[in-house]
């Protein structure tokens, strides 16, 4: 049976909904992604999958080497650190700049009521963290492109497509409350309001620290990887 899309231009429709299988872990890391499956799942033409497939593997969000078929990326431990080493480096700089503007972004505020009411409601095991994961994702990426510096946004997006997959696995795998990210955010959105880079900066360092934490945490228990001492 062919699932229903949300928006009315197709590629971009496939587009967003294979993103949010990806970021909700549906398609797991490692799994295997074919233009025509893709097709067949939405009931769209070919060529349609395969532009959605192609945008997709340009932003990092599937891999894919010449003529072979598209894999969701399986990131390793090096791949974590130095995924969220360099995003702390940009995120505290953006953070600490946006601040001197003593301006939230609105479209970071948006995303952060999806996580707020999300929060407020029942808990359930069963909920798709497709659509949290992709209100995190909006929310930092807003924060970033509201600073003054577009060079320091472009930065930033590069590393976005891999940053999702990490982000995507933390709110699955539930390794965060998300009261606590929400805490979080509010914390930097204060910050920023209230004119004060060097917090706003610290506070953004130390959430993202501690996402990268929990996830090299669960990289370990998977892999039976422990530190010894």
């Amino acid at each position: 049976m062919n699932e229903a899309l949300s928006v009315t231009t197709l590629p971009e429709a496939v587009y967003e909904a294979m993103r949010e299988r990806i970021l909700a872990q549906r398609e797991p890391p490692g799994a295997t992604v074919t233009e025509q499956a893709v097709a067949d799942r939405f009931g769209v033409a070919r060529p349609t999958a395969k532009a959605a497939l192609e945008r997709l593997v340009s932003e990092g969000l599937l891999e894919r080497s010449a003529h072979k078929t598209a894999r969701v990326p399986q990131l390793d431990r090096d791949d974590i650190v130095d995924l969220y080493a360099n995003r702390a480096v940009i995120e505290e700089a953006a953070l600490g700049m946006l601040a001197a503007s003593h301006a939230v972004p609105a479209a970071a505020l948006s995303a952060q009521d999806v996580l707020v009411a999300a929060a407020a409601s029942p808990a359930s095991a069963s909920r798709d963290t497709g659509p949290l994961a992709r209100a995190d994702i909006a929310f930092h990426r807003a924060l970033v492109e509201g600073q003054h510096s577009p060079r320091l946004a472009r930065l930033h997006s590069l590393l976005m497509g891999e940053i999702e997959l990490c982000t995507g696995q933390v709110l699955a795998h539930q390794l965060l409350a998300l009261d606590h990210v929400v805490e979080q955010h509010r914390g930097i959105i204060e910050a920023v309001a209230e004119g004060d880079p060097e917090r706003a900066g610290r506070l953004t360092r130390a959430h993202i620290e501690g996402a990268r934490d929990r996830l090299l945490d669960h990289f370990d228990s998977i892999h039976g990887l422990r530190d010894e001492g």
